[in-house]
Order: structure tokens, then C-alpha cells, then sequence
């Protein structure tokens, strides 16, 4: 057997076992009535899994199917729109929950793998490569999700919520979503916001985080601009667009800019500022370094709550 496909195999044969179809219920007039399927994927051995806040948004009841074909009630554990993502929790024993990588290591070009249920077929799973970092595309709620994984694996209804793989079988992704009347362009949820996300959901059953109001995609930075400015980071935010009326306008920022830290942080990654917009910085003043024209700039900015 060739390479390419004992790779696939191997990383596919570590997760399988995690990956599962979600079927959701709407009640009414004591009627139960199907809503909808979907994917998910168990990480924690006590049956916690991984699905888009989507999937579940409006169901009532939701159940999971295994590989094995058992089949398990859901408890959704909390939901958060603005990232859609959702926590679920069985009582399943027989599974091996899946490992989680870390989406900071992923290079555009590399090989990923999707699994999901599309259109109701059971562990169906597509291959292609990372074809961007850092995107940002609207959510279900109307907000941005930022830190989006874009690639070319194939992406049907019902792979919403499934793993997105490395060649070691790693979890890196959510898968979310595709453009509409696009072929190849489906994107995955970083794993490294999915981990952040879901710490807060168990604990509290919301996300808290503080807003700035920016669209953005991961960037290298040439050597060049990165000696003017004296720069060890090899990647930065690149500032796509900024929300009317939000803390990132009242700072000053435009689109254009680059974003290269927040408060004394580098800023290499969406998860990296992510993980700086913890609800205390809610209106509490901070600043930013942007380069804007080749130029180091610092801006303050006091961080909103999303609403």
C-alpha cells in the first residue's frame, strides 16, 4: 500500500472509535419529530464530546450513535453561538475518546483529514489540506468566528461538528461550515479556541469574553518588515475589516493594519488573542501594537462585552 493512503488509514484508525452522529428532536403536542443529524466527537473519558452549537441550537432531545451503533441521550452541557460550538455529555463506557492537537502547529499545505456523517452516511471521511489560518467568517449568531481553519476537505450537511485530523490522528479542528455555491472552500474551528471554549462551558454553561470588534486572518511577515521593526514573531493579525461603532474603531484601527500585540502579549495567532479576551478585561483599558505603513503604532482600547 502506497504512503499517502497508509497515513490516512493510521491517523483515521486512532479516532474512529470518538466520532459520532448526533440526532436531534423537536417536541410537540407530546409528538417527537426528527430536526436534523449531525457530527461530534467524544474527548474526555467521563463521555464529554465536541458538536456545533448549531446542530443542537433548537433541539429538545438529542441523541448520539456510536460506531459500535449504541446508542445514548444527550445532556447539552452549554452552547455558545458566537463560536458555534456545543458541549454534550453521555454515559457511554465503550469508546476512545480522541487526542487533541494543537492548531498552532498547523502549516498551510499540510494534510487534514474530515470525519462526519454527511447527509446521514456514517463515518464518512474526506482529505485535504490546510488552505488558510485566521479566517474570519460570520456565525450563526451574526458575529464573527475568528481563527478559522480553512481547507479543502470536503464538507456536507452533517459533517457539522465532526473532528478535523492531522496525520497523527490529532483532533485541530470543529468542522463548521462551507461557503454556499463554492467548491472547496470549508472551514474547521481551531481546536486550540474549541479547548478554551469548552473549559467554560463545563465550568460555567456560557463564555464570557471581552469583544474588540475585528475581522482578521493570520499573515506571515516578510523579513523585511520584521527587521524594521525589530520583530522575533514570524506571523501576525492582518486587519480585514472592523465593526461600526465597536472598541476597535473607537481605537482608531483600520483596516490594513497589522495587529502584532496585545498589552506586553505577541500576537501570532487568533488563539493567541483569544486567549487574552478574558471577561476581566471587559471595560477595563488596554493597548494594542499595530503596525500601520511599515510603522510600529501603539492604540488603547477598552474591550466590550459581546452582547
Amino acid at each position: 500500500m502506497d504512503a499517502y493512503s497508509s497515513t490516512i488509514i493510521n491517523a483515521v484508525a486512532k479516532v474512529k472509535t470518538a466520532v459520532v452522529k448526533i440526532e436531534t428532536y423537536t417536541q410537540q403536542d407530546n409528538k417527537r419529530t426528527g430536526a436534523g443529524t449531525g457530527s461530534g466527537f467524544l474527548f474526555s473519558s467521563d463521555g464529554y464530546l465536541f458538536t456545533n452549537s448549531h446542530v443542537v441550537h433548537s433541539a429538545s432531545q438529542v441523541h448520539v450513535k456510536l460506531h459500535d451503533g449504541s446508542q445514548y441521550p444527550a445532556q447539552l452541557i452549554g452552547q455558545d453561538t458566537d463560536t458555534d460550538l456545543a458541549i454534550l455529555k453521555i454515559s457511554a463506557m465503550e469508546f476512545m475518546s480522541a487526542v487533541l492537537g494543537d492548531s498552532g502547529d498547523l502549516q498551510i499545505g499540510q494534510l487534514v483529514i474530515a470525519i462526519g456523517n454527511p447527509l446521514g452516511f456514517q463515518h464518512t471521511v474526506t482529505t485535504g489540506v490546510v488552505s488558510a489560518l485566521g479566517r474570519s467568517l460570520p456565525s450563526q449568531s451574526g458575529r464573527m468566528m475568528d481563527g478559522m481553519i480553512q481547507t479543502d476537505a470536503a464538507l456536507n450537511p452533517g459533517n457539522s461538528g465532526g473532528p478535523l485530523i492531522n496525520a497523527n490522528g490529532e483532533v485541530v479542528g470543529v468542522n463548521t461550515a462551507t461557503i454556499r455555491g463554492a467548491q472547496g472552500l470549508c472551514f474547521a474551528i481551531s481546536i486550540n479556541t474549541a479547548k478554551e471554549v469548552a473549559n467554560e462551558l463545563i465550568h460555567f454553561g456560557k463564555v464570557k469574553r471581552a469583544w474588540l470588534g475585528l475581522s482578521m486572518q493570520q499573515i506571515d511577515l516578510v523579513p523585511k518588515l520584521r527587521s524594521i521593526n525589530n520583530l522575533s514573531s514570524k506571523t501576525a493579525l492582518f486587519i480585514t475589516d472592523v465593526a461600526k461603532g465597536s472598541p476597535a474603531e473607537k481605537a482608531g484601527i483600520i483596516s490594513g493594519d497589522i495587529l502584532i500585540a496585545f498589552n506586553d502579549h505577541a500576537i501570532e495567532t487568533v488563539d493567541h488573542l483569544f486567549k487574552q479576551l478574558t471577561a476581566d478585561k471587559i471595560g477595563q483599558l488596554q493597548y494594542l501594537v499595530i503596525l500601520r505603513r511599515f510603522a510600529r503604532t501603539e492604540l488603547r482600547i477598552t474591550p466590550a462585552q459581546r452582547n
